[in-house]
């Protein structure tokens, strides 16, 4: 019987993230025998100052991932903007791979990629964040033996993904982020039993491989879904119906409810074009309105003062319909709920 150590921490945030990290790593001794993985969704431009934050915040010392970075003990590794951070044996691996619900870092990819490479010597932590990135990651984290720890909802400042977490994983601690950090020190350097896992499913292997890039035949992983990516429009297949999880062929990543934000979003955009063609349909017909009557043609003339007052009826139909609180009110609903 082949026995190691829980020595992995892998952590997710994303909205009121940096509050809720702060609080963990404030619990995490000096000496942890584990090494500790940060992704928090950042924008993609830019250096982050988490790590000199999270420093700040505990005992352990934080620094920015890098490629072929070995895991530390006693390490807070935090991923950069707009890459991946996938776990690769002892080993980090950045990957500049597709978008997962919209995000690079993306929560998923690096719990997937932990419990891939780890399995139940993984510690998942999901702190407090909108809509529900890390869900997918933490059910593999779950399936393969790993320890599940999320938020308390009444610590974080936005339930969606430690919420989303609890609806779908047995956790084993939920607590606030505060004390989160005394759950980890608890169970790092457990031993657990390695022997005689489960081969783990092609469909967890499949996924990360598309986290670092790798080219993967999507309609191998379910069935086309009906539904088109708002990332690059191609056609999405449908991995998991239970969870309402989906992939395009070139990989970006979509839970049903990122999907569903996504598609507001699209929508919006589209509107917007759509009034501003109708506005510059209302110029050129008045344009050509006052040309005709210059030269005389009455009913030409007419005829493009109907076109004008239709288009401009329409354009303050939509106008209205964009600046009204029901827009705003769903696009808060479909992001925090």
């Amino acid at each position: 019987m082949a026995l190691e150590p829980r020595d992995l921490v892998v952590v997710g945030a994303s909205a009121g993230g940096v509050e809720a990290l702060r609080n963990f790593v404030s619990g995490l001794p000096l000496g942890l025998p584990a090494a500790v993985v940060v992704v928090l969704h950042l924008p993609a431009g830019g250096n982050s100052a988490l790590p000199a934050i999270l420093a700040r915040s505990g005992l352990l010392p934080a620094v920015s991932a890098r490629h072929g970075m070995e895991l530390e003990h006693g390490l807070i590794h935090v991923a950069p903007p707009d890459h991946h951070v996938v776990v690769d044996d002892g080993v980090l691996t950045l990957s500049r791979g597709p978008t997962e619900n919209g995000h690079r870092p993306a929560v998923d990819a690096l719990f997937r990629s932990a419990s891939l490479a780890r399995g139940p010597r993984v510690i998942g932590v999901v702190l407090s964040g909108a809509l529900d990135d890390g869900t997918a990651g933490m059910v593999a984290i779950s399936a393969r033996g790993g320890v599940t720890m999320a938020q308390d909802l009444g610590d974080a400042l936005y339930r969606g993904m430690p919420g989303s977490v609890m609806r779908h994983v047995r956790m084993d601690h939920v607590l606030p982020a505060r004390l989160l950090g005394s759950a980890v020190r608890r169970h790092a350097g457990e031993l657990v039993e390695t022997d005689g896992l489960p081969a783990p499913p092609a469909l967890l292997r499949m996924e990360t491989l598309f986290a670092v890039q790798k080219t993967v035949e999507v309609n191998d992983l379910g069935e086309p879904s009906g539904f088109s990516c708002p990332d690059c429009s191609g056609t999405l297949v449908e991995l998991d119906a239970e969870r309402k999880r989906f992939r395009c062929r070139v990989g970006h990543a979509w839970t049903a409810d990122a999907l569903l934000d996504a598609q507001a979003g699209t929508l919006e955009r589209a509107l917007w074009t759509a009034l501003r063609t109708l506005e510059e349909k209302v110029s050129l017909a008045r344009k050509l309105r006052m040309d005709a009557r210059k030269r005389g043609g009455e009913r030409l003339a007419e005829r493009y003062a109907r076109t004008e007052e239709e288009s401009a009826h329409a354009a303050g139909v939509l106008r209205g319909y964009l600046l009204s609180d029901a827009v705003g009110e769903q696009a808060h609903a479909n992001r925090f709920s």
